[in-house]
């Protein structure tokens, strides 16, 4: 397993997703960036990852579902910021140094999650993730595509485009756009 740096103190740390191991059959094994909230580990597909930040403080936005943190100006980019731990039924993160924003990009768009920690990345064969057992439950699992058993720990890997849906997407640009407007409006 490659360990992958967290970032710290405002340092950002570009990851390139590689896709598979070289050498292996690409269509048979794919790399997931994996991390943690509270004691249960996830994981993502490295190739949709931009960059793991240092927590920032955040803008606030009105008008916005809970788990949304606020945005952040990314080189020119304003990009919305998710509490995953809240986006999963739990309470608000209060964030510290040691927290960390991965920066994606889904179908519907470019956000950040924050999260408690990066873990490592793991080259996981297909033939090895499970599917997510029904609980019984409509909305349990809905942003979980996978699970993988690896090193005696559960990694729940994470289906970013039912993470963010549409609706969420296009409100998140919307009100990225007024506040855009007024900064330019506040600057004139």
């Amino acid at each position: 397993m490659a360990q992958l740096p967290a970032a710290t103190n405002g340092q950002t740390t570009t990851a390139t997703g590689r896709g598979a191991i070289q050498g292996a059959d690409p269509v048979s094994s794919n790399e997931y960036l994996t991390f943690a909230i509270d004691s249960q580990q996830y994981g993502i597909d490295i190739l949709s990852v931009r960059e793991i930040r240092a927590w920032t403080e955040v803008t606030n936005l009105p008008n916005t579902p809970d788990f949304v943190r606020g945005i952040i100006n990314l080189r020119g980019t304003i990009v919305p910021i998710y509490d995953l731990r809240v986006r999963f039924g739990g309470g608000r993160t209060t964030p510290t140094r040691m927290h960390v924003v991965i920066v994606v990009v889904a179908v519907n768009g470019t956000f950040g999650l924050l999260v408690d920690s990066v873990s490592d990345i793991l080259s996981i064969d297909q033939r090895d993730l499970q599917g997510v057992p029904n609980t019984g439950m409509a909305d349990d699992h809905q942003f979980l595509s996978a699970l993988v058993a690896r090193d005696e720990r559960m990694v729940s890997i994470l289906d970013l485009d039912r993470l963010v849906n549409q609706a969420t997407a296009a409100q998140m640009e919307q009100i990225a756009a007024q506040q855009g407007q007024a900064a330019i409006a506040t600057a004139s």
